[in-house]
C-alpha cells in the first residue's frame, strides 16, 4: 500500500506531486493554486481571526475524522463571533508511514465540509516527520471571517437573559471516549462534528439579538457557562431536566461516574439572548437541522454572581462546578 514518505515533506518533486495531485485536487481555488509564499486577500470589512491545532486520537471516529474536525472547529470559532468564514490556512504534520489512502480520505472530508459554508483553504504547508515523531497526523488551521454581526461578547449577559443550547450535550466527547477505550454500548454514540455557520446565519437573518455565543468544545457546557458567569459577573441558573442529553451518553456517564455537561461537543452552540426573544430564537434553531433538538435551559440571575446553579427536577440546587484537570486528552 502506498505510504507517506519523508521525501513527501522534503520540498522536492514528491512534495510538488503530493500538493498538486492530492491537495489541489480537493482544495482547488485560484488563490491556492497560485502557489505564492502568502495568499493575497481582498477584504474591506472587520475581520475575525482564529487558529487551532488538531491532534485527536483516534484520527477516524464515528461521525467524522481529524480533517472534518479541523474545518468545522475553525469555522465554528469564527461563527461564534458573528463572522462568515471566508479563508483558511492549513498545515499538515504527517508521520512517515501514514497510508496515502487515509490521508486522501481526510482531505476529501475536509473538502466536503468546506463546501457546506463556502470557506476556502488559500494557503498551507506540509511537513513529514520520521516514524515515531508524531502520531499519524496533526493538522493546524487558521481562519479569517468577515464579521456580519458585531458586539458578541461573554461580558454582555444581564439579569433575565435566557440561555439556549442547539442540541444534545457531550456527543463528541462521549464518542471519542467510548471508541478510544473500546466501550461498546447499545444505541448510537457518534460525534456531532459539524460546521455551525448555517445555523448562526439563520439567527442573524432572523434579527435575533445575540448577547454571546460559544461552541462547547473542551470542558463542555459547564466550562462555557462558568466562563460566562465570571466574565459577566452574573449568576446563571440552569434547569437540569431541560438540558438535552442522549440516553446512551447519560448511560455512559453513569457507568464511568462522569457529568455529560463536562464532555465536549463539536457541532453545537450555546446562546444567550434577551428574555423577550428566547422563544423566537428557539423556533429559528429548531427550523434548522443543526438545531432541531434545541432547548431553553436557563437564565441569568442576580444571585450567585460568578456561579452556575444547577436546579434539579425536585427543586434542589447545586453548583455546576467548572471542569478540573484533563478529563480526556487529545479530544480535538
Amino acid at each position: 500500500m502506498k505510504q507517506i514518505l519523508l521525501s513527501h515533506g522534503g520540498g522536492g518533486e514528491e512534495t510538488q506531486k503530493l500538493i498538486k495531485e492530492l491537495f489541489f485536487k480537493h482544495f482547488s481555488n485560484p488563490i491556492l493554486e497560485s502557489m505564492e509564499d502568502a495568499a493575497v486577500l481582498d477584504m474591506n470589512s472587520k475581520l475575525a481571526f482564529t487558529t487551532d491545532s488538531f491532534t485527536v486520537s483516534p484520527i477516524f471516529f464515528k461521525g467524522g475524522n481529524i480533517g472534518k474536525l479541523a474545518i468545522a472547529g475553525t469555522v465554528n470559532d469564527l461563527a461564534m463571533m458573528g463572522a462568515k468564514p471566508k479563508y483558511l490556512s492549513c498545515s499538515f504534520i504527517i508521520e512517515e508511514g501514514l497510508l496515502f489512502e487515509e490521508l486522501e480520505e481526510i482531505v476529501k472530508s475536509m473538502a466536503e465540509e468546506m463546501n457546506k459554508t463556502g470557506v476556502q483553504i488559500v494557503t498551507g504547508d506540509t511537513k513529514v516527520v520520521p516514524k515515531g515523531s508524531a502520531d499519524k497526523i496533526f493538522i493546524n488551521t487558521t481562519g479569517i471571517g468577515e464579521i456580519v454581526y458585531e458586539g458578541i461578547s461573554a461580558h454582555n449577559i444581564k439579569e433575565g437573559d435566557v440561555i439556549l443550547v442547539s442540541g444534545t450535550m457531550g456527543d463528541h466527547g462521549a464518542c471519542i471516549m467510548a471508541q478510544r477505550e473500546g466501550i461498546e454500548l447499545e444505541g448510537d454514540i457518534a460525534s456531532d462534528c459539524a460546521s455551525l455557520w448555517p445555523l448562526v446565519e439563520d439567527l442573524i437573518n432572523a434579527g435575533i439579538t445575540i448577547k454571546t455565543m460559544r461552541d462547547p468544545t473542551r470542558g463542555g457546557l459547564s466550562a462555557v457557562l462558568n466562563e460566562w458567569a465570571e466574565q459577566s459577573n452574573i449568576g446563571i441558573e440552569v434547569e437540569e431536566e431541560k438540558i438535552p442529553v442522549k440516553d446512551e451518553i447519560q448511560g455512559l456517564c453513569e457507568l464511568l461516574g462522569l457529568e455529560p455537561y463536562t464532555l465536549a461537543n463539536e457541532g453545537k452552540l450555546i446562546l444567550a439572548v434577551p428574555e423577550n426573544e428566547a422563544e423566537k430564537a428557539l423556533e429559528v434553531m429548531k427550523n434548522n437541522e443543526l438545531g432541531k433538538d434545541a432547548q431553553i435551559i436557563g437564565k441569568a440571575i442576580s444571585n450567585y454572581k460568578g456561579k452556575v446553579i444547577l436546579k434539579s427536577p425536585y427543586g434542589s440546587k447545586r453548583i455546576m462546578e467548572p471542569p478540573a484537570g484533563e478529563l480526556l486528552p487529545r479530544i480535538c
